[in-house]
């Protein structure tokens, strides 16, 4: 299954189910993004550096990480000014942990939240 991608996989009576881990990290993402008060996804250095190179991806910010069948979710988020910085992050957990759990069957064991900074609304132009 190459290009270097890590894959979680699963047997069951039928054959072999593979997961890649960036279809989690894209969940996760899609998660994130519709939580209240989310600014977006904030990149950290290796995105930053895979952007440059050509290597846009979806899930930039997130990085997962499986063992056995339990996995642990890094991601960094930016709030929007105004909300609460650990209500945020708890309704980013809880959305991340559920949807991969509902979707791919695994038990998420955490889900770390860093916060990458704080996103101002911009105010729509006045006409003259």
């Amino acid at each position: 299954m190459g290009e270097g991608r890590e894959y979680v996989s699963r047997s069951d009576e039928l054959g072999n189910i593979h997961i890649s881990e960036e279809v989690l990290a894209v969940i996760a993402a899609a998660a994130v993004l519709e939580v209240e008060g989310i600014g977006g996804l904030a990149a950290n250095l290796g995105t930053d550096l895979a952007e440059l190179l050509g290597k846009k991806n979806l899930s930039r910010g997130i990085h997962i990480q499986v063992e056995d069948e339990n996995v642990t979710v890094d991601l960094s988020i930016l709030v929007k000014y105004g909300y609460t910085i650990p209500d945020v992050a708890r309704a980013v957990q809880e959305a991340v942990a559920g949807s991969i759990e509902a979707t791919s069957g695994l038990t998420v064991a955490a889900v770390n939240v860093n916060v990458g900074g704080v996103v101002f609304e911009k105010e729509p132009k006045k006409a003259p």
